[in-house]
C-alpha cells in the first residue's frame, strides 16, 4: 500500500469515525496532545486499523509512537 494511500485513510477514520478536526492532524501533530487521542479511542483505533489494514496493532509496539507521522510509518511497516 502507497504511503500517501495509508496516510489518507488514517486521517480519514480519524475525521469520520472520532470526529477529530481535520485542521489538527498534521505530520508533525502529536496523537495525545494536539490531535487529542484518549485511551478510548485508542480502542476504536485498534479495531479500525483491524479493519482497514488487515492487522491487529500491539501496545507494546505503539510505545514510541508519538506523532500523526510515526503512526502511519508503523502501519506502513506492518503492511509491507
Amino acid at each position: 500500500m502507497e504511503r500517501k494511500e495509508i496516510e489518507a485513510k488514517v486521517k480519514e477514520f480519524l475525521i469520520e469515525d472520532l470526529e477529530i478536526d481535520e485542521e489538527k492532524i498534521k505530520p508533525e501533530a502529536r496523537l495525545k496532545e494536539d490531535i487529542g487521542i484518549d485511551s478510548l479511542d485508542f480502542v476504536d483505533i485498534v479495531v479500525i486499523v483491524e479493519r482497514k489494514f488487515g492487522f491487529k496493532i500491539k501496545t507494546e509496539e505503539m510505545a514510541n509512537v508519538k506523532t500523526f507521522n510515526q503512526f502511519c510509518d508503523y502501519i506502513e511497516r506492518k503492511t509491507a
